[in-house]
């Protein structure tokens, strides 16, 4: 796409520049930033332009975002189980959240898109702007590279990552914590955990345990230590008795 092509376009669209600032990054490419923020609605009603929407941008910055939310999660917290990780992970990158952090940098107003899809409330749906969010990450990594990328995604989910701090990664994890004020509430009981089984080499262990409330059953798990172990069948404990503890 030619240099004055979006020169007619952008005479429309908020200084381009605030919005590298909010990423903190200046870009190599400007194109590439550009084509982020095209909305597939765009294409129809402007043939000139050939280069496409930022589709394929943000099946990019999708895969670069997990990477670098499932690295920020390994590191920071590493008493965190797999699922713990996989949960925590899809509430920072799940559409609601990205699209909450698009409109803290307005977003919405740097997009390209046709006239119906923006008269139809375009620039503040939820899947437009977690879309162009993934796709301008997707675009910093080509332009600036992984680094990059992280630094632009642990600026942006900032606010995102303190408040699942301020909720508390171990309070909203605390799995055995959370069953026994569940179980002394409801039973007026104490879990009590077994350990039931014991399998593999000294250095590569995998320990099952069993939790009873009202001497049933109630949750079984597994882990590398008695202590994931027990968080694992509290956890299955409060799926049984609690619904989905997670929202």
């Amino acid at each position: 796409m030619t240099t004055s092509f979006w020169k007619t376009i952008v005479i429309y669209m908020p200084d381009i520049a605030g919005l590298q600032k909010a990423l903190g990054v200046d870009f190599k490419d400007i194109n590439l930033l550009q084509q982020a923020l095209v909305h597939s609605s765009f294409i129809n009603e402007n043939p000139a332009y050939t280069s496409g929407d930022n589709e394929r941008l943000e099946l990019l910055g999708d895969a670069i975002l997990g990477l670098v939310v499932a690295e920020q999660l390994y590191r920071s917290s590493p008493d965190l189980t797999e699922g713990e990780m996989t949960r925590l992970r899809a509430t920072l990158v799940k559409r609601d959240t990205l699209a909450r952090v698009a409109r803290s940098i307005g977003l919405g107003e740097f997009l390209y898109m046709g006239k119906g899809e923006e008269a139809g409330g375009g620039r503040n749906k939820p899947t437009n702007l977690a879309g162009a969010l993934e796709a301008m990450i997707g675009a910093v990594y080509l332009d600036r590279g992984l680094k990059a990328a992280r630094d632009v995604v642990s600026r942006l989910l900032g606010d995102e990552w303190q408040k699942l701090h301020q909720r508390g990664i171990s309070a909203g994890t605390d799995f055995k914590s959370r069953l026994q004020e569940l179980t002394q509430s409801r039973f007026q009981q104490t879990p009590i955990y077994r350990l039931v089984a014991e399998a593999g080499q000294p250095h590569d262990m995998v320990f099952t345990t069993e939790v009873c409330v009202n001497g049933r059953v109630v949750g079984i798990g597994s882990g590398r230590s008695k202590k994931l172990a027990e968080k694992e069948a509290a956890r299955a404990a409060l799926e049984r008795l609690a619904g989905d503890f997670t929202e």
